[in-house]
């Protein structure tokens, strides 16, 4: 477990029984448990935090960010942070919701130039501007973004999925968090149909 980050890593057994449930859900849904995980492990209250935000932000069903929408986000934000581990597992994540397994690198390396909506680009350029110059923010931003079809709560949203992982980047970065192997295949190519 060392190999994953420059703090120790708690071993699954000796973590408090809530975090070990989660941490279980998660393996037996993927296949494998996301290093991040065991990673910020290391504190358990903020761990608790962290995966209550995060939930609260990923997991809600009200507005109109669709998941991949929410990925594209993260993946987008992440990159300019020059955060790995984000960009490889969310990455993973938006090739899977949005079963494009090109676009996660497209929009990794240049959105601009991605196979994206004007509707994604605006929401892209709104998260960039709050990912890289939040102080600059105005009225006018949101009216791009009305334009578009997007509410006051989504741009919310969109800025607070940007805000979030923002946080998650820094301790990734901080803590030399690496990505599972298990992402970097994730939603590249189609799973074959299974025999009969």
């Amino acid at each position: 477990m060392s190999g994953i980050s420059r703090y120790p890593v708690p071993e699954l057994n000796d973590l408090p029984e809530d975090m070990r449930a989660r941490i279980l859900e998660v393996q037996e849904k993927a296949g494998f448990v996301p290093n991040v995980f065991l990673v910020l492990a290391h504190r358990p209250a903020e761990w608790r935090a962290f995966m209550a935000y995060h939930d609260a932000l990923l997991l809600k069903d009200t507005g109109s960010l669709s998941k991949a929408d929410r990925e594209m986000i993260i993946v987008v934000t992440s990159a300019a942070n020059q955060c790995l581990y984000c960009v490889v597992a969310h990455g993973a994540i938006l090739r899977v919701y949005a079963k494009q397994p090109l676009l996660a690198d497209q929009v990794a390396v240049n959105y601009r130039k991605a196979d994206i909506t004007p509707r994604q680009r605006a929401m892209l350029d709104f998260a960039m501007k709050v990912c890289n110059e939040s102080h600059a923010v105005a009225e006018a931003d949101f009216d791009t973004l009305r334009a578009h079809g997007f509410s006051d709560e989504d741009a919310w949203d969109i800025a607070a999925i940007t805000a979030f992982f923002g946080l998650s980047n820094r301790m990734a970065n901080l803590s030399g968090m690496r990505p599972n192997d298990e992402f970097f295949l994730m939603g590249r190519m189609a799973r074959s149909p299974q025999a009969r």
